[in-house]
């Protein structure tokens, strides 16, 4: 029987098999945006060391977002056949299991080519930079699982990777390995640009990994830039997400607006409960105008921006969050 259906062409060969950059001058220019993760495998004193900022070297993940964003903006001159991009935004968020440190790595542009290479770079120098900061306690430290997880933009349009897709050994531990699986979402101009340190996200980070969570974050997002930030946070489906920042009533907070329009199902009980806890301490926690709620199958919480206003949230959060859980992933008492 024959066939007329062409074999899978390598685009960076010619029709003689020689390597050349591609020409896309005729392709159309459209939005484009590539995710890609990495794990970061290491010992528990290191991460331990990272998530305190006691590293012999300076601040390890600053160093490394800085390094993963730099090395994405010079794709071009690291990978040969890569064409130069005007890059409109690099992000680099890191989680923590007990031995690991998670790197994902969000780049988008308009152009065009696709911007995967400068996601997969970004994430593969930043797991590097965090090598060279902690070798001194662990040199046999091992950056694995580097891949991309999603594409958006071009004639292709959306493409996800298939769990199926990805071998044992590069994955060895996803960004979500289980049904505990959190976001951690911050609202902070201030925070985005760098010039005002997180002082929340570290601290709901750490207490959902405590509880069991893999976590993802802290996203710091500008206030003004919320909406993405909530769309980045949904990423993989997580079954939790708590933001902090933006609930107040200045012109920029917008957290409550930007995640009251995704909800699919409110529940007011748990932002009530949270204003009347922060009444303890201080009378302005009344002025807190954060919603929480189902988008999908991921529960939302929006905390305040101050330290007080998240220990609050939190300890509101911690008798509910085993349960609430178990009800929307179908489980619990109702069911037994």
């Amino acid at each position: 029987m024959t066939t007329d259906a062409q074999p899978p062409q390598l685009s960076h060969l010619d029709d003689q098999g020689r390597a050349r950059m591609v020409d896309v001058v005729h392709k159309k220019e459209t939005s484009r945006t590539a995710v890609a993760a990495g794990e970061f495998l290491t010992t528990a004193e290191v991460i331990a060391l990272v998530r305190a900022d006691d590293m012999p070297k300076a601040d390890v993940l600053a160093t490394a977002r800085i390094a993963g964003i730099s090395a994405a903006k010079r794709t071009s001159e690291l990978i040969p056949l890569c064409h130069q991009l005007a890059l409109s935004s690099v992000k680099i968020s890191f989680g923590f299991t007990e031995s690991s440190i998670t790197v994902e790595a969000t780049a988008r542009t308009t152009g065009r080519t696709g911007v995967e290479m400068e996601a997969l770079t970004a994430v593969a120098v930043a797991g590097l930079t965090l090598h060279d900061m902690v070798k001194a306690v662990d040199p046999g430290a091992t950056m694995n699982g580097v891949r991309l997880l999603t594409k958006d933009g071009g004639k292709h349009g959306h493409w996800q990777r298939d769990d199926a897709e990805v071998s044992p050994e590069a994955a060895a531990a996803p960004i979500f390995e289980s049904s505990r699986s959190a976001a951690v979402l911050v609202a902070s101009t201030g925070g985005a640009n760098g010039t005002r340190p997180d002082t929340t996200g570290p601290t709901i980070a750490s207490w959902l990994t405590d509880r069991g969570f893999a976590v993802r974050g802290p996203l710091v997002y500008a206030d003004a830039e919320i909406a993405a930030g909530l769309q980045d946070a949904l990423l993989g489906e997580p079954s939790l997400i708590v933001s902090t920042g933006g609930t107040g009533v200045s012109p920029t907070d917008a957290t409550p607006e930007a995640t009251a329009a995704l909800l699919d199902i409110d529940m007011p009980g748990i932002a009530d409960a949270i204003r009347t806890r922060g009444t303890s301490a201080t009378p302005h926690a009344v002025l807190s105008r954060g919603v929480s709620g189902l988008i999908g199958r991921t529960l939302i919480v929006n905390l305040p921006g101050s330290p007080g206003g998240v220990k609050d949230g939190l300890s509101v959060l911690d008798p509910l969050l085993d349960h609430v859980l178990a009800q929307i992933a179908g489980g619990g008492p109702h069911d037994e």
